[in-house]
């Protein structure tokens, strides 16, 4: 998210150098209060979902608010007062309706594009899959036949098919 007015005292930002902590650093900052806008990248939540009562599958899903037909992984944010962990869990539960029997860290995944970081999970889960409003549609895919994206998530799932033993498959690149 981009400010335009200073949260504090709504004057107009603007981009101003100030000395930092190892430099100089322009960033947006309000003239009459001193504000800044750190413009940190948000932590974002990634799970593989392994339905276990499913012969393994790994569940994937498409958001409402996806124009495209794609299907992707859990995600979300973490909310205050939760570790990675328990907030993984609970947008698989919010999501999916599946009770997370565990979660093992995949890896951490920088993208820029939305300002983001990813922290990715393997859940394996259990239950009777009934998908959340931000959800329209899922599917169920064998492991050995998943392919990943080349962007966001889809290098946690390319990492998680490695450790399996499993060499990923890519998507084509948009036309």
């Amino acid at each position: 998210m981009t400010f335009r007015y200073c949260p504090q005292c709504a004057a107009e930002l603007q981009w101003i150098e100030r000395p930092e902590d190892g430099g100089p650093k322009t960033r947006l900052r309000c003239p009459a209060c001193d504000f800044s806008h750190w413009d940190n990248p948000t932590p974002v939540l990634a799970a593989v979902v392994e339905c276990v009562d499913r012969e393994g599958q790994v569940l994937l899903a498409r958001n409402a608010a996806w124009p495209m037909r794609f299907f992707g992984l859990i995600t979300g944010f973490m909310e205050a007062g939760e570790t990675p962990e328990e907030g993984i869990r609970r947008e698989v539960l919010e999501e999916t309706s599946l009770q997370a029997l565990g979660c093992e860290l995949i890896g951490v995944y920088d993208f820029q594009k939305k300002n983001q970081v990813i922290i990715a999970y393997h859940v394996p889960a259990r239950g009777d899959i009934q998908l959340s409003p931000e959800l329209i549609e899922y599917t169920l895919t064998p492991p050995e036949q998943l392919e990943c994206w080349p962007a966001g998530t889809g290098q946690a799932l390319a990492d998680w098919l490695v450790r399996r033993g499993i060499t990923p498959r890519w998507m084509p690149p948009r036309t």
